[in-house]
């Protein structure tokens, strides 16, 4: 397998082989990279407006927090069948991304009307979080209809990659948006990405799998998919675990650093995007860790480091220049773990999951690792009331750590190559009587 970026026989590329070669992944990558940048504008802005402009305490940060991801636990089974009863999945991406610019461009227009109230964000987020739903349960399908298979951890790293280039220059541009003109203001940023993410969409005409048939069961068969596959069903269990503590530490982060570490948004959005520089090395070192590791033991790998950097934040104290150093730390080692995490599910996933189910697997999985993220946001924002915020952020990172027992007993330590889920590929999907 060559690298990202590389070619057999030759030298180093700045641009990865396959955006080179394959215009409808170099369109819809466009448009990804745009949105991710979006993404990470809203992510510090949105908490920020709580905090600044409504004056948010700790339960109503986990409350908003769980309001975006809700969605996920009620919608995302149903979403999925829907999906692969759709021709073309391509036009559902696309619909969620309009109906999100809509949403979005609402919240700077509500602040300078004076309509804005927690109430109108819990809202807001529930329904960009429901139209998220729709979109990513669509996503993994375009993935494998755009990126041929020998090639999946090039393309995932590619995205994910650029995902950790977001974490670098988003945060830093959240961070002055919200302090130019005011965290509401920034919001529009977000809503423009998503406007650029539907037009590379619509300029794409990939060749998607078949519309699957309504019957009995469709919207269970990617439950029972996961059920019988020991690989997903582990990866499921430690990655959610995983989740529900890390959103009880991100429920309560810009808070902790803003109104107890007494960092400006300005400084904190710089030191989030500087730190972010681990995603970007996260994404070029996955690829080598995979051939020198393995698949399995390189997920394992990545749902350690991903949470383990993290016990930085509630150490942090002391002078300025240390507490800022600790949020570095905690930020790039972070990101180096989610990418390795990320990327290597990513993978296994796209190799494991047969095309047909591909939308109900991604929803079902979302029901359970995504559907478990607004209980973790609720519980760090009660927990934070009752125990205090240090003692929550301890207590989310330690258990999001120990989320890589779920994998010890499993298959996952021995998986070597992509070639070896085939046959956990056959176990694991249901006989078409049950479909």
């Amino acid at each position: 397998m060559s690298l990202p970026g590389h070619s057999k026989g030759q030298g180093p590329r700045f641009v990865p082989a396959l955006l080179a070669e394959n215009g409808e992944f170099r369109t819809f990558w466009a448009g990804q990279v745009i949105s991710l940048f979006g993404d990470q504008i809203t992510l510090l802005a949105l908490p920020l407006a709580a905090v600044l402009v409504l004056h948010a305490d700790a339960r109503a940060m986990g409350y908003l927090s769980a309001a975006g991801w809700v969605p996920y636990l009620l919608f995302s089974l149903h979403a999925g069948a829907w999906v692969d009863q759709r021709r073309t999945r391509r036009r559902s991406m696309i619909a969620a991304d309009l109906g999100r610019v809509v949403l979005l461009a609402t919240i700077p227009l509500a602040y300078r009307a004076g309509w804005l109230t927690m109430g109108y964000l819990y809202a807001t987020a529930f329904l960009i979080g429901a139209l998220s739903v729709v979109f990513f349960v669509a996503y993994s399908t375009l993935f494998v209809s755009i990126v041929p298979r020998e090639r999946y951890v090039e393309g995932s790293a590619i995205l994910h990659g650029s995902r950790a280039l977001s974490f670098v220059g988003g945060p830093s541009l959240g961070g002055f948006l919200v302090q130019v003109f005011s965290a509401p203001a920034a919001l529009a940023a977000d809503a423009l990405s998503f406007l650029v993410s539907a037009f590379c969409l619509a300029r794409i005409s990939p060749s998607e799998p078949p519309a699957e048939p309504r019957g009995e069961g469709t919207v269970i068969a990617g439950a029972r998919f996961i059920m019988h596959s020991p690989f997903a069903r582990a990866a499921l269990a430690a990655t959610s675990t995983v989740n529900f503590f890390n959103f009880a530490f991100s429920a309560l982060f810009v808070l902790y650093a803003t109104q107890t570490l007494r960092v400006q948004p300005g400084i904190l959005g710089l030191v989030l995007g500087t730190g972010a520089v681990g995603a970007v090395l996260g994404s070029i070192v996955t690829g080598r860790l995979v051939g020198r590791l393995g698949f399995g033991p390189t997920f394992m790998l990545g749902c350690v480091l991903f949470p383990l950097p993290l016990v930085l934040v509630p150490l942090a104290g002391g002078p300025a220049p240390l507490v800022l150093a600790c949020l570095l730390a905690a930020r790039f080692g972070s990101g180096l773990g989610v990418m390795i995490l990320d990327i290597s599910y990513g993978s296994m996933s796209a190799a494991l999951v047969p095309a047909r189910l591909r939308a109900r697997v991604s929803g079902a999985y979302s029901l359970v690792n995504n559907g478990i993220r607004p209980l973790g946001s609720v519980v760090g924002g009660l927990l934070g009331a009752a125990i205090g915020l240090r003692p929550t952020l301890w207590v989310a990172t330690i258990g999001a750590v120990a989320g890589i027992l779920w994998l010890i007993p499993s298959p996952m330590p021995r998986l070597r190559t992509l070639d070896e889920l085939t046959g956990d590929r056959r176990r694991g999907e249901p006989g078409d009587a049950h479909l």
